[in-house]
């Protein structure tokens, strides 16, 4: 099965590199991520967080010069969640693109609900960088 999805951008009047270094940095989450109620601690090498979800685990891709930012997301029943984001440059600034997937789990609202909710986590990413 294929879920449906749906490509979330943001154009970032900053370098790439900056980008990429900044969301790839779990540690900075709570910063412009809403979903995580604003805490994320690293016990024993895992990165974990409070979120409306309950107890969750993310995980990010390796460090690579490709500005791929994808991360995975446990959820306190097990149940892993793959997001698919990456930056790339765009002349003197960057893309970020987030793919969000619509799992058969979620209704159309509730899916058009989170692209707003990622839609505003970007923006806030933006806003946070450009400054």
């Amino acid at each position: 099965m294929i879920f449906p999805a749906k490509n979330i951008n943001i154009s970032i009047n900053c370098w790439a590199s900056k980008v990429y270094e900044f969301a790839s940095n779990p540690a900075n989450l709570p910063r412009w991520a809403t979903g995580l109620s604003g805490s994320i601690n690293n016990i024993n090498g895992e990165w974990i967080a409070e979120s409306p979800m309950g107890r969750i685990k993310i995980k990010f891709a390796d460090k690579n010069k490709f500005g791929i930012l994808d991360h995975e997301v446990t959820l306190s029943s097990g149940e892993k969640i793959y997001n698919p984001m990456r930056v790339f440059p765009n002349n003197d600034g960057s893309e970020l693109v987030f793919t969000l997937y619509h799992r058969p789990d979620m209704s159309d609202k509730m899916f058009e609900d989170d692209a707003k909710l990622v839609k505003r986590d970007l923006e806030k990413l933006k806003n946070l960088l450009e400054k």
